[in-house]
């Protein structure tokens, strides 16, 4: 990932945004009148307009302030999803057991968050990177394990580490609950605000993208 600022996009706004996956297909239409269709990408890309968010005058000046801040979309920063931001469905809350991140060999001490959307063999597995300081809690074979003595979370990847001394044994099962952001940057270098059009109730366009 290129230049990443560890800072939020103002909440308050964020949570009046809209927006959500993005995939990309190819589809064919064969002579026959069949379909040949393929994935472009592996994974999903989130894009949302943070503009349907701004309420005030006040919020479209804070947005301003932001923007300039990262000068533009050179770098990239925390999104708040509004509504995909926990390891469970959005009006519950985290446990321990939300999602299992791996499977024990006696060995390995990294784990990468994911949350899997769907089940069996056609279930997507989204890699989670921004994972909200303090909200992941971790279990070994069902036995909850200690932030700062067990394990922590590495700032770059948003990995779990175990220390030597509580590496998961052969066949243990590391589940985890977890909140997060999704790692953005604006998709324009130009931010255009009219107060006028705004008071006319004309909402502007503030796009966002997701960083993979």
């Amino acid at each position: 990932m290129n230049s990443f600022h560890d800072v939020r996009f103002p909440l308050s706004i964020s949570f009046g945004a809209t927006g959500g996956p993005e995939r990309r297909n190819e589809i064919v239409l064969l002579t026959s009148g069949r379909e040949k269709r393929n994935a472009r990408t592996a994974r999903s890309r989130r894009r949302y307009d943070a503009g349907t968010g701004v309420r005030s005058l006040e919020d479209l000046y804070e947005v301003l302030a932001f923007f300039e801040a990262r000068r533009g979309s050179l770098h990239a920063f925390r999104f708040r999803d509004p509504f995909d931001m926990k390891s469970c469905a959005p009006h519950e809350t985290p446990g321990l057991f939300d999602q299992q991140i791996g499977v024990g060999d006696g060995q390995r001490r990294r784990f990468a968050l994911v949350k899997t959307y769907g089940e069996g063999p056609d279930a997507y597995q989204r890699p989670i990177t921004r994972p909200v300081a303090g909200s992941v809690f971790v279990a070994v074979a069902g036995v909850q394990k200690t932030f700062g003595t067990d394990y922590s979370i590495d700032p770059d990847t948003g990995e779990v580490v175990f220390e030597p001394h509580a590496t998961p044994a052969i066949d243990e099962a590391v589940t985890t609950g977890f909140e997060f952001d999704v790692p953005v940057r604006f998709d324009t270098d130009q931010l255009s605000a009219s107060i006028t059009a705004f008071k006319a109730g004309q909402i502007p366009s503030i796009p966002l993208v997701e960083v993979l």
